[in-house]
């Protein structure tokens, strides 16, 4: 991407040893750049639309008055410092990637012989740079907002996700360059921009915030239970959380929600296990991150007794009014 060669070297170098300093199971770093053109037959100009993420955070996004690639992290602004023309070199190609992306859509509609209304063409590239060093690159395509075609970097061939893409998986593998710049693209260009987002991010991207945990219980009509662990606000992404019974790793009836980002950066988990009410008190959920000292342990404890003022209250009143309208009916009784 227009980097000198020997910072290239300082910047794999630096962030190696960065990514090697944290404890064991520390973060893997991720960037991912989305594009999507919108196409309506109703109007005269597309919807052009770039996002750029780095570890999930929203990064950069493309403003279409400007025409520019603008930074939407602090520590992003601090590349121009040392580029003058980073952004300017960023946002023309994102530029020719819009002229490419109408150029595709066309040759779509004339392929499939679309008719007319809302055609969309999507792109999302990516690579992953582990702590040990290891590489992985994503290219793939979305046509109409469903799966198109996608590039399978073992075999350097495209993997063509329905009949239609078909022709494109054909055109492409025709044309040599056209993988071979991909891919290379993937290798050196995503993962060198990568390596500069974790070098100048490193105090965001590398921090630690350990995790808060707690267990909740739901009581199904079976009469066995469900026992929840609610992983929080932590940081980085990877997270090891287990059932365990007896001590023991308890994969069988557990079920997990996946690991997914909260606004403020940080990720939330959570995993369940359905147990027999008599065996509840050989379950533990254990938790282990980064930024933690030791894995944490936890069962579900029984919620501690607390008086309900609102409800006593209500009692009272009831009772009061009772005690006024027996009272009442005496008197007229009396009478």
């Amino acid at each position: 991407m227009g980097f000198p060669g020997a910072r290239l070297g300082f910047l794999a170098a630096a962030v190696v040893l960065l990514l090697r300093g944290g404890r064991a199971g520390s973060s893997s770093h991720s960037l991912r750049i989305f594009y999507t053109l919108v196409l309506d037959s109703n109007q005269d100009v597309p919807q052009y639309n770039v996002v750029g993420y780095v570890d999930d955070q929203l990064a950069s996004h493309f403003d279409p008055p400007t025409r520019k690639m603008l930074p939407q992290v602090p520590w992003l602004l601090n590349v121009k410092k040392e580029d003058l023309h980073f952004w300017d070199f960023i946002s023309q190609r994102v530029s020719t990637t819009e002229r490419r992306f109408k150029s595709d859509l066309a040759i779509l509609h004339s392929y499939h012989n679309s008719s007319r209304g809302i055609h969309s063409w999507q792109r999302m590239i990516g690579c992953q740079l582990s702590k040990d060093g290891h590489k992985q690159g994503y290219f793939q395509y979305g046509y109409d907002g469903e799966d198109f075609i996608s590039l399978d970097q073992k075999t350097l061939t495209w993997t063509a996700v329905d009949v239609r893409a078909q022709v494109t998986k054909r055109r492409w593998e025709a044309e040599p360059f056209i993988t071979q710049n991909t891919n290379n693209f993937l290798e050196k260009e995503c993962i060198q921009l990568l390596q500069k987002c974790v070098l100048y991010g490193k105090e965001s991207l590398l921090r630690k915030e350990p995790p808060l945990a707690k267990v909740s219980r739901r009581i199904q009509y079976s009469g066995m239970e469900t026992l929840i662990c609610g992983v929080y606000g932590f940081y980085p992404k990877e997270v090891d959380a287990t059932w365990r019974k007896d001590g023991e790793v308890w994969e069988q009836d557990t079920f997990r929600g996946g690991v997914l980002p909260n606004s403020d950066g940080t990720y939330h988990a959570w995993l369940s296990i359905e147990v027999d009410p008599k065996e509840r008190d050989r379950y533990r959920c254990y938790v282990d991150h980064a930024g933690l000292p030791e894995p944490l342990i936890l069962a579900w404890v029984e919620p501690a007794f607390v008086i309900n003022f609102g409800l006593i209250a209500g009692i009272i009143g009831v009772v009061v009014a009772a005690v006024l309208i027996a009272a009442g009916v005496t008197v007229y009784i009396s009478k």
